[in-house]
């Protein structure tokens, strides 16, 4: 006997979860909060999908109840969404409403459930996140010192700065100790640094950002990255859209690394240079040349032999 998969939608917000599961009818209100969510979950067996938008860390809790118990999910972009509720004639937009929709596009579209990684991974994301923070803090602030006409305050900025440059020290240190302490994670590390051009601050991204890398297609791993080229058709001409912008611009400084030290990439380069392309859109080839490399890599668990990307 065949089990049908049931479908549930949540509508995730800092306090609340609004909940439509198909099999109950009626919507339910819930905490956002580890006891309540934890309670829902047990209701819920293998033949359930999950489906929810993304919100960053208020659906963590979520997200790792569901992975715990092993319940299938997907996370969706908003902007998805809200184009299937406007193409389903859905204008009214409440809570209760969007989890009725959500569950109604789990069951039309069937969207791709999440790899669920494990804790380790999930604190170098946060470590990760919180890294990029701070050297984005640490730029703001020596601009700001370049631009002060104040000795006096240039100083105060000066300080602040080598507080800023403290704490990213701290969080890469944390950093180095997890990844080479956590075996999966030290594997994984030591596969993509043997491709030229990959770099510890894009290693760590690629671990944090991308765990179905080598798990996936090229194709998959190339548009969850937003390095998939798709046609405008009304401009006659492709343009990448979407996907992890972490993980992008962590690419695409392994791009330029590349073209400067690995020759296979460095040919690619300079091959569709001289056809005419701008450096940038080049650039953006040769990263979707390493993603599919590294995803090639990952899957069949092999180091970077020097190989001429296809």
């Amino acid at each position: 006997m065949i089990i049908p998969l049931r479908y549930v939608g949540i509508d995730v917000s800092k306090q609340h979860l609004d909940i439509f599961d198909e099999g109950l009818g009626v919507p339910e209100r819930i905490a956002n909060a580890p006891q309540a969510i934890t309670q829902i979950v047990a209701r819920w067996r293998c033949d359930v999908l999950v489906v929810f938008e993304a919100t960053g860390v208020y659906d963590l809790e979520l997200r790792e109840a569901l992975g715990q118990a092993g319940i299938r999910f997907a996370r969706i972009n908003p902007a998805r969404a809200r184009d299937f509720a406007r193409a389903s004639g859905q204008l009214a937009k409440t809570d209760p409403i969007d989890a009725r929709m959500l569950a109604a596009f789990a069951r039309a579209l069937k969207p791709a459930t999440e790899q669920i990684a494990n804790p380790a991974r999930n604190a170098l994301a946060r470590l990760a996140k919180r890294r990029d923070q701070l050297v984005l803090m640490r730029a703001q602030e020596k601009n700001r010192r370049s631009e002060a006409d104040d000795r006096a305050m240039a100083d105060r900025i000066g300080r602040l700065i080598e507080v800023l440059d403290g704490e990213i020290a701290e969080i890469e240190a944390d950093i180095s100790t997890l990844i080479k302490t956590e075996p999966e994670i030290s594997g994984d590390a030591q596969l993509i640094r043997s491709l030229p051009g990959v770099g510890p601050v894009t290693c760590m991204q690629l671990i944090a950002q991308m765990p179905e890398l080598g798990k996936v297609g090229p194709k998959q791993v190339a548009a969850l990255a937003g390095l998939a080229p798709f046609n405008v058709a009304y401009r006659g001409k492709r343009k990448i859209a979407g996907g992890r912008k972490r993980v992008r611009d962590a690419l695409y400084m392994a791009a330029l690394n590349a073209v400067r030290r690995a020759d296979p990439f460095k040919v690619f380069y300079v091959r569709l240079r001289q056809a005419g392309k701008p450096a940038k859109l080049a650039l953006i080839a040769v990263a979707r040349k390493l993603l599919t490399v590294l995803n090639a890599m990952m899957r069949d668990r092999k180091p970077y032999l020097n190989v001429k990307p296809t």
